[in-house]
């Protein structure tokens, strides 16, 4: 039997997926930047704190007067799935493959670059000297090091590897998303997966990629499918022009190195009520509502989407679940938990990942570090091997870690990859960096896997003495694209409908066996 997407005319889900901006002290605060659909939730204190009970009916009347104006859509997401999770681990910029999982010591020394490889626990796995968690716990994790597309240019690798689609879309733009690109794996997981608990079936954190100039990097949305369906983006860490890193431990900046900026703050999701929204302002929104439903314009909107009742209902038991209220209060681990991640931007994020995957939800995606944070075309050497591996390599030990002693690694795939890997040689741009780094490489970059079956040290394909092209195993990104589904249970006669109703396969490849 057929699975898809395509909105049913007698039972519709509504999935809630972007909105206009709503003000701060909101209790969900739903932003819009660039045309990018982020859902941002803020607030830790509890309902009760405002010092009256307010009745079931009146909550969620006024949950849904706080959101009436947004957009949603309705959607016919797959319910027979088993529990299953993908966390997606994306390092925007591109992650050398040399200086990393690929090590090539053989090679002359504008090849080999600066790194030693060191042994890992499995016989003839060898990776960089500046990864020995990763190294220790191998047994747990494979990798694919023949990863290919043609691209070399940042948003166009961004679109191939975040949507699993190589050709790229009829009229694509570097500079900005359109409506007629592919949409993002986590924008299609966020429609085909089944809501669990009141969560999203599909959440991106902790903040959307974004150009230092301020443009929103193609290939993170929705595209064909509509803004609607945007994916969710818990933005717990806003945009910083300025540094990179994972911050506040391992901040930096590609040309001026280690540098420390006050003003960041990472702020993790909250589902409880907060103090600021009084008794007196629920009423308010209620009597918003009010007018807002005698309206034959409002009334016709509702007609074309989803029973307002489940709208409301979902809204509501975000916000009065006590229970995701500590899922998204991260600061308030146990301190032994949040030293095994690191405390830092890289560790919080993967530290919400796993609670979000124990708690049912199907794809989460990490984006380790803002927009071309793994840029390393100069001064390569040292800012990896003092800001970025080792943050990086606590964290994803810490969460595979974690996953195998919680029993979770069968049901749960974890990847981690760039929008590509970097130039097989070494060179020095002077005129903006002191010490030399690699260029940006589409041909060939190295992949994490692990679960569902990924694990045992195994080496997936190979590149050749450079490290410049796959010899063995080319993977393309719709083959890494069908193991997230496979993982998920989807199997190839899902299809999704774009904004014309057209079905649209799921799968463009085989999954990595």
């Amino acid at each position: 039997m057929t699975i898809t997407n395509e909105p049913s005319q007698s039972d519709r889900e509504p999935y809630v997926r972007h909105s206009n901006n709503v003000e701060h002290r909101d209790p969900i605060r739903l932003c819009r930047s660039q045309g990018c659909g982020t859902a941002q939730v803020a607030g830790r204190q509890r309902a009760s704190s405002h010092g009256s009970a307010l009745s079931r009916r009146r909550m969620l009347s006024s949950a849904a007067a706080m959101l009436a104006t947004q957009p949603f859509v309705a959607a016919t997401p797959v319910n027979d799935r088993p529990i299953r999770s993908v966390i997606y681990i994306f390092l925007s910029g591109g992650l050398a493959q040399q200086d990393s999982f690929d090590p090539k010591p053989l090679a002359s020394a504008e090849v080999r670059g600066e790194f030693a490889p060191i042994a890992t626990r499995t016989p003839g796995l060898q990776i960089c000297e500046h990864l020995p968690r990763l190294a220790e716990c191998s047994p747990l994790w494979s990798v694919a090091r023949s990863v290919t597309h043609p691209y070399n240019e940042h948003s166009q690798g961004h679109m191939v590897m975040l949507s699993g689609r190589t050709t790229l879309p009829i009229g694509f733009s570097p500079s900005t998303p359109k409506p007629t690109d592919h949409p993002s794996i986590a924008a299609l997981m966020g429609a085909l997966l089944s809501d669990r608990d009141g969560l999203p079936s599909s959440v991106v954190l902790p903040e959307k990629l974004i150009h230092r100039t301020g443009r929103v990097i193609p290939g993170q949305l929705a595209g064909q499918m509509g803004a609607q369906r945007d994916p969710w983006i818990l933005a717990a860490s806003r945009f910083n022009a300025r540094t990179y890193g994972a911050w506040p431990e391992y901040e930096f900046h590609h040309q001026r190195g280690g540098e420390k900026t006050a003003d960041l703050n990472f702020r993790t999701p909250g589902l409880s009520l907060p103090e600021t929204l009084t008794a007196a302002q629920f009423e308010e929104r209620l009597e918003l509502l009010s007018q807002l439903e005698d309206r034959d314009l409002y009334l016709k909107r509702l007609q074309e989407t989803a029973p307002f009742t489940q709208y409301r209902e979902r809204a509501i038991s975000m916000l009065g679940d006590g229970r995701l209220s500590e899922l998204f209060d991260i600061h308030s681990a146990d301190t032994d938990e949040l030293d095994r991640y690191g405390k830092n931007t890289f560790g919080w994020s993967l530290l919400l990942a796993r609670r979000l995957a124990e708690a049912g939800v199907g794809f989460i995606q990490v984006n380790l570090g803002n927009n071309e944070t793994w840029d390393t075309h100069g001064n390569a050497f040292p800012h990896l091997k003092d800001y970025l591996l080792p943050p990086m390599d606590q964290s994803v030990s810490a969460l595979l870690n974690d996953l195998h002693q919680r029993g979770m690694l069968d049901s749960t795939l974890v990847v981690m990859a760039g929008e590509f890997g970097r130039t097989p040689k070494v060179f020095r741009l002077p005129a903006h960096y002191e010490m030399p780094g690699r260029d940006h490489w589409g041909a060939v970059q190295s992949v994490l896997l692990a679960g569902c079956g990924f694990g045992g040290g195994r080496i997936i394909g190979a590149s050749d003495s450079q490290g410049g092209q796959p010899v063995d195993s080319p993977i393309s990104p719709e083959q890494l694209a069908a193991t997230m589904y496979n993982a998920l249970g989807l199997n190839r006669s899902v299809h999704w409908y774009d904004l014309q109703h057209r079905p649209m396969p799921l799968y463009h490849g085989e999954p990595i066996t």
